[in-house]
């Protein structure tokens, strides 16, 4: 039988998670510098990258991978940042990861199949796919 989860270690968790989503890079970044680990994952397996890519947030994508994160880690639906960004348009995260070495084929969706289904041409250009 496992021991419940401190309310104190969920409400941290939570409030981490919380400047991912936000954007909020410094403190964020505060975080993981006193310890948190840049790929802590939420109950879905998002990452703190995820939920920032997801979320357009361009530089608590890059403080994050500067610091250790992984740039292709799957959630538990088998989605990376990469494809997350793709869907959500968000143009200048999709650059972050690529310059940290996102791979467009990982994942499923992977970035490609989500570029490919949504008509994106530039960003198929981008990944070097047609």
């Amino acid at each position: 039988m496992s021991e419940a989860p401190d309310p104190e270690v969920v409400e941290l968790a939570t409030r981490i998670f919380d400047l991912a989503r936000r954007g909020e890079t410094e403190g964020l970044v505060a975080y993981v510098d006193a310890g948190v680990p840049a790929n802590l994952t939420n109950d879905r397996g998002d990452s703190l990258v995820m939920l920032a890519a997801y979320h357009g947030h361009a530089d608590a994508v890059r403080a994050l991978l500067e610091r250790g994160a992984e740039a292709d880690r799957v959630n538990d639906r088998g989605q990376t940042p990469l494809a997350g960004a793709v869907f959500k348009g968000e143009d200048a995260v999709v650059r972050v990861l690529l310059d940290a070495g996102a791979d467009p084929e990982a994942g499923t969706p992977s970035a490609v199949d989500t570029a490919r289904m949504f008509g994106k041409a530039e960003l198929l250009d981008l990944f070097g796919t047609h």
